[in-house]
């Protein structure tokens, strides 16, 4: 779900942004080729400028992972790289959870709390 960015954080409003939206991505909420909200509307949601809103699209642009159609909006382009990205990290976790003799229902229910209130 989008939401507004955490003023006081520590972390630039432009990277909350980015990590919103691939969080989206990733829970199957945008998909390959998904029109974004326009920029104005990003801005209102986010609560951010529109040159932040613009900063974070550009470098999603960069990463491939949206595609500006002139006069159109943005869109969602690929899916896969951000599932790819992913991977590692809970590979990493997976792999610290079984070193603590962590089982499957213990982590099912651990992530489940974390889904849960982790914004």
């Amino acid at each position: 779900m989008l939401q507004p960015v955490e003023k006081h954080s520590g972390v630039p409003a432009y990277v909350q942004i980015i990590h919103m939206i691939k969080k989206e991505i990733l829970m199957g909420n945008m998909t390959e080729s998904s029109r974004l909200p326009p920029v104005r509307e990003l801005a209102a949601i986010f609560e951010v400028n529109i040159n932040t809103v613009l900063k974070a699209l550009d470098k999603m642009s960069q990463e491939e992972i949206v595609q500006s159609e002139q006069g159109v909006g943005y869109f969602i382009r690929k899916t896969q790289d951000v599932n790819r990205e992913a991977m590692p990290v809970l590979g990493e976790a997976i792999r610290k959870l079984k070193q603590y003799g962590i089982g499957l229902e213990m982590t099912k229910l651990l992530l489940d709390e974390l889904w849960r209130t982790d914004p």
